[in-house]
Order: structure tokens, then sequence, then C-alpha cells
């Protein structure tokens, strides 16, 4: 496992409450933090290629740049997915980041290819998230919809590339060929929500680049600088 300063292997993120059914389709979100750079992360990786397949999950890698100095540059990365992490350790307080690292609705934090703990994570979530997130596309575009509640939270759509194999050249896994999986390729924030209900529309030519098959709506706590608690998610393929 690479690392970079303090490790907590499972953290607390004050919920927001939030009014709705009392089981969601959704009953968990699981974001992998990978890089090619590093030897730890194919299992993890080979993980999110079963996580995937879940229905009741919405699972996704975001690539990291920041073990681009040790011999290999992530063809994947983004800048933001590392920003993404470093918010995520500065809500719980610490002062570093590592890989392969999975977030499981917002506040659980653990090794990513500890299967185990990612159970014991999402089974603390079997009843689903409170917020149902309604997506559909049609006409070149992605709708969402929202109910109203009581929370806030942020609406975000990913695109997702469903597999893209990459065949490192260099580095601690040169040689090999990892498969990556739901690997997000865009970020559009849609907007805030302030517990009322409310819908959006993007049109599906700003989620489809870099290979991207799938789109991902996230409705979660807190902010882009400050991310909290996961509240809705869910899933619609772009084809």
């Amino acid at each position: 496992m690479h690392r970079i300063g303090y490790l907590a292997a499972l953290a607390a993120f004050a919920g927001v409450a939030v009014s709705g059914p009392a089981k969601a389709e959704t009953r968990g979100v699981v974001e992998l933090f990978t890089s090619q750079g590093c030897s730890s992360c194919p299992p993890a990786d080979k993980l999110m290629g079963e996580l995937i397949r879940d229905p009741s999950l919405v699972a996704f890698s975001l690539p990291v740049d920041y073990w681009d100095s040790l011999g290999w540059k992530d063809t994947l990365a983004d800048p933001r997915n590392s920003e993404r992490q470093r918010a995520y350790a500065r809500v719980r307080g610490e002062r570093g980041v590592y890989t392969p690292q999975m977030v499981i609705n917002g506040i659980a934090h653990v090794v990513g290819s500890d299967k185990a703990a990612i159970d014991r994570a999402l089974a603390s979530a079997r009843e689903g998230l409170p917020v149902p997130v309604t997506v559909a596309v049609s006409g070149g575009n992605l709708s969402v919809n929202l109910p109203a509640g009581k929370g806030a939270g942020e609406v975000w759509a990913y695109g997702l590339a469903k597999d893209v194999p990459v065949a490192v050249g260099h580095g601690e896994n040169r040689g090999h060929t990892v498969t990556y999986h739901n690997v997000a390729r865009r970020w559009q924030k849609l907007g805030d929500w302030s517990g009322q209900a409310a819908n959006w529309t993007v049109p599906v030519a700003q989620l489809a680049g870099g290979g991207a098959d799938t789109a991902a709506v996230l409705v979660q706590g807190g902010s882009v600088d400050s991310p909290g608690v996961m509240l809705g998610a869910a899933v619609a393929s772009l084809r």
C-alpha cells in the first residue's frame, strides 16, 4: 500500500438528516483512489471490477496523479481526483493520502484491497441511501430528478468508462496490463440541493468524452472542498 502521512482505516462524519423512503434503491457509493504507478493497487482495481457488478452500488475509480514521479505517468489520472481525496483527508483531520483507498458513502475509509473491511462498511449501509435519485437518458440529454426532503448537498454528474485496459510501460507495474473499471473521465456540478424537489438536464455529450459510456449522479452533503455523507446516487447508460 502506498501512503503519504497518517492513515486511518475507518472514519465517521456527522450525517445529514434526510426524509424519504426507509430503503432507497442504491445502498452505497464506493470510490476507489488508485494509480498506475502503485504496485499495491492492482488487487484493488480487480476488486472494483467485482463491485461494479452489484446493482445496489454506485462504484467508480478515481485515478490520482501524485505517484507520477515514480517512473510512469498515469494515463487516466486527473488532478481533481487527487484533490478530492485530499479533501476527504482534511475532513478527517489527516495529514496525508494513500493508494489504494476506497471511500464508502463519503464516511468510511478503508484500504482498497481489503474486501472484509469494505463489506463491513457496506453492511452498515444496508438500508440504502436516503435520497432516491432518478436519472434517465433521452434525446441526447441526461435528466436528473430529486424529491423534496430534509437536508442539503451538492449534485454532481460523472462520465464513467466501464473497462479501460492499460499496458504499463515503466514504474512499479511495468510489463503488466491492468484493467480499470468505471473510471471517472468527466466531472460536472449540476447544482445545489436544499431539500426542495429539483431537476436538472445536461447534454450527454458533456459527459461522454474520454470513452465514458455510463453516467453516475451523486448527491453529497458538504461541498467539493469539504465532502460529507453521501445522500443519494444513481447511474444510467449513455449508450
